[in-house]
């Protein structure tokens, strides 16, 4: 027969909804900051190809 669990408390409950949300402003954080390195040119970890000068140059 089943048998309930026991309840999780608030405080446990909080804790993982406060780490899942951080976790989601840390890698928007990364990707704003990442946009803005390759809007700037200042990029040198992220190999970018911008096709639409390469498209004007031909």
């Amino acid at each position: 027969m089943a048998v309930p669990k026991k309840r999780t408390s608030k405080a446990k409950s909080r804790s993982r909804k406060s780490n899942w949300t951080q976790k989601a402003v840390h890698k928007s954080k990364k990707a704003i900051s990442l946009g803005k390195s390759i809007i700037s040119g200042n990029n040198e970890s992220f190999i970018y190809i911008n096709e639409t000068a390469q498209d004007n140059n031909t």
